[in-house]
């Protein structure tokens, strides 16, 4: 079986509509395998304070709010692929993980998937 995974990822200025995860999904869909298990996730979210310059204040929270609504959706057929977090000094440049981020993300997705 193939697993495919889409990262909803978002800059401030546009931010990101369910409408445009819906379409997110179909292009995933369309280049996966027939009957691939297709996982949702937003932007890792951050320690209290801190957020990615990037998304903006409450974007990464509203990634994720939107993968779980759409893992909701029946007639989409994605599964959520969980919260994944990034820590203070788990930060390159205030948005992407560092090799200490990248390793911890990594641990997360092996404590969601195995």
């Amino acid at each position: 079986m193939q697993l495919t995974s889409t990262p909803i990822c978002i800059f401030s200025q546009n931010g990101a509509t369910y409408d445009e995860v819906r379409k997110l999904i179909a292009n995933a869909r369309q280049h996966a395998a027939p009957g691939a298990e297709i996982f949702i996730t937003g932007q890792p979210l951050y320690d209290a304070g801190q957020t990615c310059f990037l998304a903006g204040q409450g974007g990464p929270e509203l990634t994720d709010s939107l993968a779980k609504r759409a893992s909701e959706d029946a007639s989409l057929n994605v599964k959520y692929g969980g919260t994944f977090r990034l820590r203070n000094g788990q930060v390159a440049d205030g948005c992407h993980a560092s090799t200490a981020g990248q390793q911890s993300l990594g641990r997360q997705a092996i404590g969601f998937w195995g």
